[in-house]
């Protein structure tokens, strides 16, 4: 199976503010990228299947590249950050973003979630979208469950995860 990762385009909000989960909007630069974008993946939009996180800036590029209703999976959503969302990251009290950041692949945020959880779940997906048997397929979400996702697949460390960098737009092409 070929596997089509494709990130986001950039969001309508300020940088160094923690933001997972929150539905934000997209920059005013959305349909340039998704030019960009549909422009790379043309030879396989009209016929292979796209699986979206529900959030509107993964959505909303899948509906805006193709003409198959996206398949929505909540697995691929990004992590949830609970207590952090939306807040400037200098302004996260100290003492409990130190300890996250220490071990955030098993340290969940505030009422939010661990790296491990979201790996869980995206791990669970990538099995049962295994058993589909689709020779391509899709898949747009976000920077932490792309990484999750290359960290599954290539069998490397969750802790290595982020050596890899996940730009907006990007796009990521593997077999499975």
């Amino acid at each position: 199976m070929e596997i089509y990762l494709i990130r986001h385009t950039t969001p309508q909000i300020e940088k160094g503010i923690c933001y997972g989960q929150t539905d934000i909007l997209v920059s005013n630069s959305f349909k340039e990228e998704c030019q960009i974008i549909g422009l790379k993946l043309r030879e396989i939009l009209n016929d292979t299947p796209i699986y979206c996180s529900p959030l509107s800036r993964c959505y909303g590029l899948a509906k805006e590249l193709s003409n198959i209703q996206p398949i929505i999976d909540d697995r691929l959503m990004e992590m949830n950050f609970g207590d952090w969302e939306l807040k400037p990251w200098h302004k996260i009290e100290k003492k409990s973003l130190n300890k996250w950041m220490k071990d955030f692949i098993n340290v969940p945020c505030p009422n939010g979630e661990s790296y491990q959880t979201l790996h869980c779940r995206v791990s669970e997906f990538i099995k049962e979208l295994k058993q589909t048997k689709l020779e391509k397929v899709i898949i747009i979400t976000h920077g932490g469950v792309i990484r999750s996702i290359l960290s599954y697949i290539q069998q490397s460390p969750l802790e290595e995860s982020f050596e890899t960098e996940v730009n907006y737009s990007s796009i990521f092409k593997l077999k499975l």
